[in-house]
């Protein structure tokens, strides 16, 4: 798997991922103990509010910004957003009322909803070979999983010594150091296949999306991942601090457990993939996911969430990694842009849903309740992704075309109106093949 990183490209970018994310990890961390600060036991609807806001920016920002930057140079707008997320993360330790943590969310979010989707979409133009890719989506996965293994750590070990404002100028220290490993590499651009308004490079990427079945799928996938998640995301801190009575470190020491149990995986998955099929794998992490959620009902001690935090990390890795590969598969290369900006903005709408129930519902009704909620859109997600995510899933399809032309040099080779290729959704094919 780290023989990709004999690709320099490719090795600057995990490097600007990887210090991006301890930063981001920092300032998660950080992000916690303030709401816990500021609003005491409900710190969970604080922090819930605030990581809803968030993904309202992302929501809102990626298939616009998708639109807007898809003509412009990928290095100048990754460094540039980089440098706004630096701008707000130092501005961070000054905050001291609940509204600021919000409009500062809002701001740093947005920068990161254009951000994330244009430097995904890069890797697959920068790594053509599948195995390459695979491997590197796993390096990804591991590189985000530093948020929550490495960077708890640290934190944990830096609270020790300072006081955690200063935690989030680690943040604009990561931002930076992005930055400048960006700059150093020349990044492929987008090229369209044709001019298109503001609206439709807006839209483009929602509807190759949702014309996509095994991306329906993906998107039932997403909500699964996102219910279960958001446990231990919104919660972590209520469960420890609140509920437990223990540390900061603790809580910090729990985040990494999940971390770990999702870096396991990771690291595991390209082996398994080469063998098992992307939708085998994401519906068993999604599985482990629903079982891991319904445990947390029940939870009746500190010993006991730390190995239930790594089952939970195992299936949210499992479930979230091959993700890549069905973008890929699922688009021409101009319009992976747009499609990973559908991605990001969908199935942050997943967690829309599941960020304000863990947080709102845990502090009104209790941490059983909102479990046992967050358990059952899990349990549905997957269940949906069984029913429309099709077991037999190949890239090739024989499909027919309503008529043919000499001007078209895809419809040339029509034998009894039909053909078969690879297949995804563009100008040519609006529809998905039906069986026959």
């Amino acid at each position: 798997m780290l023989n990709i990183l004999r690709h320099r490209s490719y090795r600057h970018l995990f490097a600007a991922q990887v210090i991006a994310l301890i930063g981001t990890g920092l300032a998660t961390v950080a992000l916690g103990l303030l709401a816990f600060r500021v609003a005491g036991e409900n710190a969970g609807a604080v922090l819930g509010t605030a990581l809803a806001i968030k993904m309202l920016a992302y929501v809102g920002v990626a298939p616009v910004a998708a639109a807007f930057t898809e003509r412009l140079p990928r290095r100048v707008m990754l460094v540039s957003l980089d440098l706004i997320r630096c701008a707000v993360a130092a501005y961070l330790p000054f905050v001291s009322t609940v509204w600021e943590i919000y409009a500062l969310i809002f701001i740093l979010q947005s920068a990161s909803a254009a951000f994330t989707p244009t430097f995904q979409a890069t890797i697959p133009d920068i790594l053509p070979d599948e195995h390459d890719y695979t491997d590197a989506l796993s390096l990804s996965r591991v590189a985000y999983d530093m948020e929550s293994v490495v960077s708890p750590l640290l934190a944990a070990a830096l609270l020790t010594l300072v006081s955690f404002n200063l935690l989030f100028v680690g943040t604009a220290i990561g931002f930076l150091c992005s930055a400048a490993l960006v700059v150093s590499v020349a990044l492929p651009s987008p090229k369209p296949a044709k001019p298109r308004s503001i609206y439709e490079r807006t839209t483009r990427g929602m509807k190759l999306y949702l014309a996509t079945p095994r991306l329906r799928g993906l998107l039932a996938i997403d909500l699964a991942v996102a219910a279960a998640a958001s446990i231990v995301l919104v919660n972590t801190v209520v469960y420890v601090q609140g509920h437990f009575g223990l540390s900061q470190r603790a809580t910090a020491l729990a985040l990494a457990c999940f971390g770990s149990g999702s870096m396991l995986a990771a690291f595991g998955l390209p082996r398994i993939l080469d063998r098992i099929a992307d939708r085998t794998v994401m519906l068993g992490g999604a599985g482990l996911l629903v079982v891991g959620s319904g445990l947390t009902i029940f939870l009746p001690t500190y010993n006991w969430l730390l190995p239930l935090w790594i089952l939970l990390g195992i299936g949210y890795s499992s479930a979230q990694t091959p993700t890549g590969r069905l973008l890929r598969r699922s688009a021409h290369p101009e319009d992976r842009p747009a499609l990973f900006a559908a991605q990001f903005a969908l199935s942050h709408v997943c967690w829309l849903i599941a960020y304000p129930l863990a947080g709102r519902v845990g502090a009104a009704y209790g941490l059983p309740v909102s479990a046992l909620l967050l358990c059952l859109l899990t349990a549905a997600g997957v269940i949906t992704a069984l029913l429309v995510w099709p077991r037999q899933d190949p890239d090739t399809l024989m499909h027919a075309h309503v008529s043919s032309s000499e001007d078209n040099p895809h419809l040339k080779d029509l034998e009894s109106g039909q053909h078969a290729h690879s297949y995804v959704i563009d100008d040519q094919h609006a529809k998905w093949p039906r069986k026959t």
